[in-house]
Order: structure tokens, then sequence, then C-alpha cells
């Protein structure tokens, strides 16, 4: 278990929204598919953790040693990310670098809260971005985030091209509003991807060994829902070690009000863990179609999980570009 910090700072959040837009109030970065993760320099002091707190010292010291070789005193927001072969960020790759530590590892900066004890969450987005391009020197780890301005259309289809998980859309004159989920920053997926509590998992069958498949459900309202299950996307390790994370969960009774059919027998579990699933789509009755399990949300936690946490957004713009769906 990571250990979590008694103060942090809690990063400002994205509400979604659905199709891209362009608007010179607005610039666009790439959605790093990775870890949220704040960083705290203070010349070779380093405190790299979680949107919840969780120290991630431990998990990712190669970050933690190229910012401390940079001799910081500053505040920075960015994300977590490993590279696949064709160096695209993969959530899967991220969850096996305990095991494998080759995995290339970048921390993409997005933000800067402060330098030098000068708080600059109060500045516009634009100048926090300069200030940060020129804090940070080259370095084969640590890496700037850019952006463009306006273009949100042709550069969410750049990065579907290049199969990337999504983009971001920022205003230009924002704050930076802590703790805050705004519709000043907003996420735009191309990949279908979130997340979903762990609520129980079925006894497996055939060849298959530990469990079946994974029930899951979100809170709607203060209440947990049923939002479908996921057998798809593990290997014998991960099912191995899913399995033994569960037992100590295990409760007696179903932690939905609502019953749910299962293929199997189930087990049911305090809602706890969270799973990272890509899928097709959400049903009309609120249920994952095709979902395949991507990996453990460390940085979440249960409560967070909720049904459909951005959708008051209205979209921006009647523009439409035909989305690729990433089948499950």
């Amino acid at each position: 278990m990571r250990e979590k910090k008694e103060h942090f700072i809690k990063p400002m959040l994205a509400r979604e929204t659905n199709s891209p837009f362009e608007n010179d109030e607005w610039i666009f970065e790439i959605k790093w598919d990775g870890y949220r993760a704040i960083a705290e320099v203070k010349n070779s002091d380093v405190e790299l953790y979680s949107r919840n707190g969780l120290s991630f010292n431990a998990a990712y010291p190669i970050i933690v040693e190229h910012l401390s070789k940079m001799k910081l005193n500053a505040v920075l927001d960015g994300e977590v990310v490993a590279l696949n072969e064709e160096g695209i960020p993969s959530f899967q790759l991220l969850q096996q670098y305990s095991e494998n530590p080759n995995i290339p590892m970048l921390y993409y900066v997005f933000d800067l809260l402060k330098v030098n004890n000068k708080d600059l969450t109060t500045l516009p987005l634009l100048e926090r971005k300069e200030w940060l391009k020129k804090l940070l020197k080259k370095d084969s780890v640590i890496r700037y985030s850019d952006h463009i301005h306006e273009k949100g259309v042709a550069f969410f289809r750049t990065v579907s091209e290049r199969d990337l998980e999504g983009i971001m859309a920022k205003k230009k004159d924002s704050t930076y509003e802590k703790g805050t989920r705004t519709s000043n920053w907003l996420k735009i997926k191309n990949q279908n991807t979130d997340e979903a509590i762990i609520i129980g998992y079925t006894e497996p069958r055939k060849s298959r060994k530990y469990f079946g498949s994974l029930l899951l459900g979100r809170y709607n309202k203060g209440e947990l829902e049923y939002v479908g299950h996921v057998g798809t996307g593990f290997n014998d390790k991960m099912l191995r070690e899913l399995h033994q994370q569960m037992q100590p969960l295990e409760v007696e009774s179903s932690p939905l009000k609502q019953k749910v059919k299962t293929n199997s027998p189930a087990h049911w579990l305090k809602p706890s863990l969270v799973a990272a699933v890509r899928f097709t789509e959400w049903t009309s009755g609120g249920q994952l179609r095709h979902p395949s399990f991507l990996g453990l949300r460390e940085d979440l936690s249960a409560r967070e999980v909720v049904k459909d946490p951005g959708k008051k957004v209205k979209k921006l713009t009647s523009k439409k570009i035909k989305r690729k769906r990433s089948a499950a």
C-alpha cells in the first residue's frame, strides 16, 4: 500500500465534453494516458504524488531522480506515462513498471503552480505555461507538454490518427482552481475509457483460473449502481494478483440494492478497488458495452467514481467529426 501524504495539493480537474471545437479563447493539449501527478520540488528534495496524495516516489524513482537533478524550487502538475514500443502512452504498461523497470517512463508537465515561493495559480493559464516552458530544461524523462491554439478539430483528428487517448481543451485565461472540477478545462476522448468500482467477481469456468469476470459499479447520487461485468483484458499474472487483492474485501451480501443476474456464482466485495476499462459505449440502460480491463486505478478512491461527473457541460460547437471507436 502506498503511503498517503497528510498535506497535499489537490489538482484542478476537467469536465468531459463530446466534440472537439475551434475557439481562439482556448488552447489544446494531448490527453496523456497515465497517472495525474503533482511534483513538489525543492532543489534535490522531491515529493511526487497522485491526485489523492498517494506517494509515487517509490513507484517511479526515475522521475524523482530526474526532477531532483533539475534543482528547481517549484510545484508542477503533469502526468506520469509509460511508452510502448511505438512510443504511445500505455496505461497497461504503467501497471507493469514495477516488474519491468526498462519500460520508458516520462513525466509530461503541463502546468506550474508555484516557482521560487511565488504563487502562480491566479495568473492566466498561458502565462503559467510561459513560466513553465522557460523553467524546464531539456531532459530525457521530464517533458514540457506543449499545446496548440484554437484549432481543436484538426488537432483532435491528428491525435485520433495516432491512436492517442484524446485531447484537453483549456481556456487561455483560466486560473488554477485547486481541487475543483471546472468547465474551464475540458477532456475530449478519442478512446472510450473510464473507471468503475469492482464490487464483486464470478467463479471461473472452463480453463480460466481464479475468477471469471469482475462485477462493476458506480455511485449515482450516493447509491451504488451496477454497470456491467468485464471478463477480458487479463493475463494469468493479473488474474492471480487481482484475486489475491480481492480476498480481504469479500463480504457476505451484495453492496447493491438491485439484484444482478450472473452466469456463474458471485462473490461480493466491499467497494474499494477501482478498475480502468476500455469499452465501445455506454448503453441507454447505463451499462458498459464490450468492456476490457486495463488495470487498477490506485490513484482514485471508490467514492470518486460517480455517474456522469462532467455531463453538465454543453457542447461548445455544432461542428462534428467522425470519432474512431476502440473496440474492446
